[in-house]
Formats: structure tokens, C-alpha cells, sequence
């Protein structure tokens, strides 16, 4: 299992010899300029919530490709009017069993409306149970409690939103890795806008405090998972 991260909360996983996109909010991010998104061609676009900023390029790429969309019942239909058929609609608390492995769909806090104003339902994150392992997209979203119902999940990575503002920061972050009981994270959702831009070195050093592991990949570096 591996991953590519393309910016943002965009990025890749690849496993069970299927690609899994998470969230490809890509061609609008000057920091993911040299990613084509013509190049990328997923089996599966996976979507937390509806705001631009990972939904950008979910139309044209779930054309271009036929991917299957895995999303939340409400996207899943808005989908539908916009000529996107490959698509499986799911809700908060819920799993299914993929070609590639199994998908759950946990709670976020946070809020949801696609570009177009229309209402995205609520938002959510995601674990992804292959080869043997556990991974946890959080989405965007707050510290919460609820995270504490992963802990015994056993999970071996967790990506998190680390940007503050619009999501919890670093050290709600560290919080929600003793929640989840994981100690390798990737974070995810900072620098893009002025807002949510950090000083790694700090975040780095926090995390290491912590005792956690904490990746904060380059904008197409692929690590193992």
C-alpha cells in the first residue's frame, strides 16, 4: 500500500491493484501546479464533504476516468444530475465491501455545500480496511469525540487536517492521534491559503514530542503506507 499526496487533502492510495483518490482539489491549487490531472486515472474517487476546495476537480476526473465515486448519499445524487452515474452513496456509520477492501464512513464535524449551493449532506471521513491494514482520512474536521470509537481499530496510518482555522490545528491533531490510538499521521489541509499555513518546523516538533510519527509529504512524493 502506498500513497501520493497532491496538495491539499488530495491524494492517492494505491492498494489491492486499484487507485483510491481522495478529495482532488488540484488544477485551482498554484502549490499543485505541476500535477496533471489528465495523468491520474483512479478506480475509485472517494469524497468527504462538498466544499471546493475537494470537489474542485471531481467532475472532470470521475468523467475522464469512469471512476466509481464513493461519497455521501446527498452527493451521491447531485452526482446523478450532473451526469455521473459509477457512483455509491453511503451515510455515517455504514461500510461496504470493495474489490480492493472495505470502506467505512465515520463522522466529522464540520460543514458541507457543493459549488453550486446545493446542500451536500454531512460530512464525513473515511477508514479504509486492505491488505491487512487500517487507514483513517479524517476529512475535515474539528476534534471529536467520536474519534475515540476508532481507537481499538488498530489502525496503522491516520491523515489529518492540520491547518487550523477551517479545521482543527496542530495540537487538536495530536489530541485526536491519542483519541484514534495511532502513531503514524500524515497531515493534510495546510498552506494552501494564506489562513492555514504553518510553521512545519513547529507542528514537526510538536508531533515529536508527542511521541508520534509525522509525515508532511512534498506535493507528489509517494511514501509507503
Amino acid at each position: 500500500m502506498k500513497t501520493t499526496y497532491y496538495g491539499q487533502s488530495a491524494l492517492e492510495i494505491v492498494t489491492g491493484g486499484k487507485k483510491l483518490l481522495f478529495d482532488p482539489f488540484i488544477s485551482p491549487n498554484p502549490l499543485a501546479k505541476d500535477i496533471d490531472i489528465h495523468s491520474l486515472k483512479p478506480d475509485y474517487i472517494l469524497v468527504s464533504h462538498g466544499h471546493g476546495d475537494h470537489v474542485a476537480d471531481l467532475l472532470e476526473i470521475a468523467k475522464s476516468s469512469g471512476a466509481k465515486v464513493i461519497c455521501i448519499a446527498e452527493i451521491a445524487g447531485w452526482l446523478g444530475t450532473k451526469g455521473i452515474e459509477n457512483v455509491h452513496g453511503m451515510n455515517i456509520g455504514g461500510g461496504f465491501n470493495f474489490d480492493f477492501g472495505r470502506v467505512k464512513m465515520v463522522n466529522a464535524v464540520h460543514s458541507s455545500t457543493l459549488p453550486d449551493g446545493s446542500p451536500g449532506g454531512n460530512p464525513a471521513g473515511f477508514v479504509i480496511y486492505a491488505e491487512g491494514k487500517a487507514v483513517y482520512f479524517a476529512g475535515d474536521t474539528a476534534l471529536t469525540y467520536d474519534m475515540k470509537l476508532l481507537e481499538d481499530d488498530n489502525l496503522d496510518w491516520a491523515f489529518l487536517p492540520i491547518g487550523d482555522n477551517y479545521t482543527m490545528g496542530a495540537d487538536d491533531a495530536i489530541k485526536a492521534a491519542a483519541f484514534i490510538n495511532c502513531k503514524n499521521i500524515i497531515g493534510v489541509h495546510y498552506d494552501s491559503f494564506p489562513v492555514i499555513k504553518i510553521d512545519k518546523d513547529e507542528v514537526v516538533e510538536k508531533f515529536i514530542k508527542a511521541g508520534l510519527n509525522l509525515k508532511l509529504p512534498a506535493i507528489g512524493e509517494t511514501i509507503e503506507l
